[in-house]
């Protein structure tokens, strides 16, 4: 377990984002007539753009499903999900798992809600599903009293459930331990205001 002393980070993770680079999948001469490339749809459900330049030209992919040659000689064209599947179900199948956010909230101090301590069992299930989990854990605090008090909450949080997913079982392979006190909070207010959903603690497992 490594602990990090993030107060002074500017790093927000507290609405559940990620930024995905655009999957897409390569495949060289062989079989084929040529070597192509195919845009696929994130895990999320978006699509992003993927831009093939070569000696034939520019082609603009930015519809799942589409393909166009690696030199860029002719459009973008659809390929059917069979075809796809047929072609690319081992690099799919080998595709990584995209990080499993939590957000578990206490009722104050350092005791969860019923409903976040409910969790504690999906969190480990979810790093058991995964071959090498490596998990952060980050601690915040509404803006009730001082930096320095809200520092130490943060912290005795995200020890707090640390300690409660080891208790439970927790095969991970690393687990890091942040705290932003009462920075980067997930409701925007103004110092001394209390807020339930700034007391919390977020798990990332990747």
């Amino acid at each position: 377990m490594r602990i990090v002393n993030a107060g002074a980070a500017t790093r927000n993770i507290s609405i559940v984002r990620f930024l995905l680079v655009p999957l897409f999948l390569l495949i060289l001469a062989g079989c084929a007539p040529k070597s192509y490339v195919v845009l696929l749809q994130s895990p999320d459900g978006t699509t992003g753009q993927v831009v093939v330049s070569g000696s034939g030209g520019t082609q603009t992919l930015a519809t799942a499903g589409q393909r166009a040659p690696l030199d860029g000689s002719t459009p973008a064209s659809p390929m059917k999900t069979e075809d796809i599947m047929a072609e690319f179900a081992q690099a799919i199948a080998a595709r990584p798992k995209i990080p499993t956010q939590f957000l578990l909230y206490f009722t104050g101090g350092v005791t969860l809600t019923k409903e976040s301590a409910a969790l504690i069992p999906a969190i480990i299930a979810e790093a058991a599903s995964r071959p090498a989990a490596d998990l952060s854990v980050i601690g915040h605090t509404d803006t009730l009293k001082s930096d320095e008090y809200n520092d130490q909450l943060a912290l005795q949080r995200a020890k707090k459930v640390a300690e409660s997913l080891s208790a439970k079982g927790l095969k991970a392979l690393t687990m890091t331990i942040e705290w932003h006190g009462k920075r980067n909070l997930l409701v925007q207010t103004p110092d001394n205001t209390f807020e339930p959903k700034n007391r919390r603690v977020e798990v990332s497992v990747r």
